[in-house]
């Protein structure tokens, strides 16, 4: 299908001259000026395809990337390259081109990144320099927030000096061109790629902090008219991610100051305007910053971060002529319940209370006791985890049990009664996406359900199972083998919960799980394999003597799906890594059950995780366990494995997979250091590597 595409982009000679790919027949197709219709279309195809086509596109990528970053190039410089047709590209083309990028760069991440920086980035920023066709410079600089963003640090840094140069001037010019003109299209853009790139550069952009600020400052405080809301609430952000960047190197009160000045017309916008969920988070960075320092703004935060917790959408009941009277535009959407009726709900001011609602969170986990007085407040609200056992009385967890089985009943009714429609006889392919739409609802409300659960058990550990006793049955139906993989996967999700919060206890429920987790593990849907590998990990983590037998029984099946052929795949990975995480676990915590010598030179050939960032720390913990106690199947004879533990660690590293503050970054760091002084071993080690990867343990040594 790529090669298809690729067809409508060139005609046959310009395929043959630049690449050599053989010629396909394809729809007719004049690729001269007045014909860039087609070529758009390729282009804005391949966008389109990159994730359902993962695997097919990722072996011809190279070629794919070479094609595509052709079509962002100014006219003059395709003249030496091609004469057929494509001398003159279209604006509509290159923004094409731009969007194709900007995709890939996610759909791709963080290969794509490690593969074609040089490439990327240059032609990127030659396009944000084009002044003549502004939505093309914006797109640009909206693909180049999308490469930033999944950009590992290492690899950017050395671009940071050109790409800091470009933005700035960009930047100062568009500034100018709002004042005298009012246009602002690039203007947002190009201030989310500053905040995109400080974001992912962190303290290396302290040198250019002095730099960006006045124009920004300036932005904040004089684009005040409504039509300009976007861009200070996107300003705003970029502000406050600059100042998470370089911490407290700069004075973090300067920023605070500014962010209260904006504060105060808080309360007389609009539910729906953009500022709102912008300057949430940003108070929530400069918490993060300022640690209990930012308890003395919490009586200007508060008042304006609650009401917006507390928005409750508007919700109607329509009948069809009702709906039609309404339009998006209004801000509502709807769900058909069939028989000529659907439900409504006015969706403005929803992101922003579910801002408020993760930011309160944040608050009570950074401040803590200096968040005490406005607990009564936030518990109405949420935050039974944060607030920890105590925070629900009696009263409260009567009302909350019934909510749950509830939702859970109407689940299982809905399911049923989409089953019914499916048998009727004015079922046809509109039914089917309706109910397709209600079944997604009824799914994200059964993520909610797990949320909670999650949040209970995590808090109240096995004091809470005769509660929970009410709601058993309704899980246990969800991991029937004849539901449908969300319900077997969250339903496996509750009881990972239970099995790592409340165990030894939990092993009294395990009639109703064990047997299901076990089967669950080789199931064809890779978020139930999560959910069941995870759970087998924790099994062996915190379950007690009485889990110890299934174990042994669970280590072949998870050993099957590591090593099947489709298991780094990206759609599988996920799943792939908590089964290597759980073989680690059951090697740590239970190692009476497996024969450790047999399966740990295995365990290592599966490393680095990258992909799972938690099951990544908690593999990589117990590498350094192995590594700190001198484990002879882990070193080797004569140190000989030290070679591919420096590659283990330098893939962790290239895809980011500790954080540099994290403790276990700095126990792989030690882990090099101590090879380091030893000179010729050091030497043997570092040689073996790539360039791409003695960069990434540099960094791991220079940041840890």
């Amino acid at each position: 299908p790529c090669i298809t595409i690729f067809c409508y982009c060139h005609t046959p000679d310009d395929r043959k001259a630049l690449s050599g790919v053989p010629d396909r027949s394809s729809p007719p197709c004049n690729c001269s000026a007045a014909d860039w219709k087609y070529r758009h279309a390729g282009l804005m195809a391949l966008s389109a395809i990159g994730e359902g086509c993962h695997q097919q596109m990722e072996g011809i990528l190279n070629e794919i990337v070479n094609f595509v970053l052709l079509f962002l190039q100014d006219p003059g410089t395709l003249l030496p390259l091609l004469t057929h047709g494509l001398l003159f590209q279209h604006p509509r083309v290159r923004y094409a081109a731009c969007n194709a990028v900007g995709q890939m760069a996610t759909d791709f991440a963080p290969g794509f990144q490690k593969k074609f920086h040089e490439k990327v980035i240059a032609a990127l920023l030659q396009t944000m320099e084009d002044q003549g066709n502004q939505r093309v410079q914006a797109h640009a600089a909206a693909a180049l927030i999308n490469f930033t963003e999944d950009c590992p640090k290492s690899l950017l840094i050395p671009y940071l000096d050109s790409l800091v140069k470009h933005l700035h001037s960009i930047m100062v010019l568009k500034l100018q061109e709002l004042i005298q003109k009012g246009t602002k299209l690039v203007l947002e853009q190009v201030v989310t790629s500053i905040a995109s790139v400080a974001d992912t550069a962190e303290e290396n952009f302290v040198p250019y902090y002095d730099l960006f600020m006045p124009s920004l400052k300036h932005i904040v405080e004089n684009a005040v008219q409504k039509e300009l809301r976007l861009l200070r609430g996107k300003t705003i952000e970029c502000i406050s991610l600059i100042g998470l960047a370089v911490g407290k190197e700069k004075d973090a009160s300067d920023v605070m100051q500014l962010l209260l000045k904006t504060q105060t017309d808080f309360s007389d916008m609009e539910d729906d305007d953009p500022q709102i969920s912008y300057m949430i988070s940003a108070w929530a960075r400069m918490c993060k910053i300022l640690g209990k320092e930012f308890q003395q703004y919490l009586p200007v935060v508060m008042g304006p971060l609650m009401k917006t917790a507390s928005i409750k959408p508007e919700v109607a009941l329509l009948d069809t002529q009702d709906m039609e009277n309404m339009s998006d535009d209004d801000g509502w959407e709807f769900v058909n319940l069939g028989d000529q009726q659907s439900f409504g709900i006015k969706t403005a001011g929803l992101e922003e209370k579910s801002t408020a609602c993760q930011m309160l969170v944040c608050y009570a986990k950074e401040l803590k006791e200096g968040f005490v007085e406005y607990t009564e407040q936030v518990v109405k609200l949420m935050c039974i985890e944060v607030m920890g056992d105590g925070c629900l009385n009696n009263e409260h967890f009567e009302e909350l049990g019934g909510i749950l089985k509830a939702k859970l009943e109407e689940h299982f009714k809905n399911q049923e009664l989409r089953q019914v429609k499916r048998q009727d006889e004015d079922y046809d392919e509109h039914v089917e996406e309706s109910l397709q739409d209600e079944d997604d609802n009824d799914v994200y409300i059964l993520t909610k359900v797990s949320d909670i659960l999650h949040s209970i058990f995590s808090s109240y550990k096995e004091k809470v199972l005769p509660w929970f006793e009410q709601l058993l049955p309704l899980i246990v139906n969800l991991i029937c083998p004849h539901r449908p993989w969300p319900d077997r996967q969250w339903g496996l999700c509750i009881f990972d919960d239970v099995i790592e919060h409340c165990s030894p206890a939990s092993f009294k429920y395990a009639e109703y799980f064990l047997r299901p987790m076990l089967q669950y593990v080789c199931d064809s849907s890779p978020e139930v394999r999560q959910a069941a590998a995870y759970g087998l990990g924790v099994m062996a983590q915190y379950g007690g003597d009485n889990y110890r037998p299934f174990c042994t029984e669970a280590l072949p099946l998870l050993v099957r799906v590591i090593q099947s052929a489709d298991a780094k795949t990206k759609e599988n990975i996920n799943a792939t890594e908590n089964c290597i995480s759980a073989v680690g676990k059951m090697m740590k915590f239970k190692p009476d059950c497996v024969n450790v010598e047999e399966v740990l030179p295995h365990w290592l050939s599966w490393l680095p995780l990258h992909e799972d960032k938690e099951e990544a720390v908690q593999t990589f913990n117990y590498l350094c366990d192995l590594i700190e106690s001198n484990h002879p199947i882990v070193l080797g004879p004569n140190n000989t494995n030290l070679p591919k533990i420096f590659s283990i660690i330098a893939e962790g590293e290239m895809h980011e997979a500790i954080k540099h503050d994290d403790p276990c970054a700095k126990r792989l760091a030690n882990v090099v250091r101590q090879v380091q002084t030893s000179g010729g071993l050091w030497a043997e080690c570092i040689a073996q590597l790539s360039p791409e990867q003695q960069a990434a343990i540099q960094e791991l040594l220079n940041s840890a």
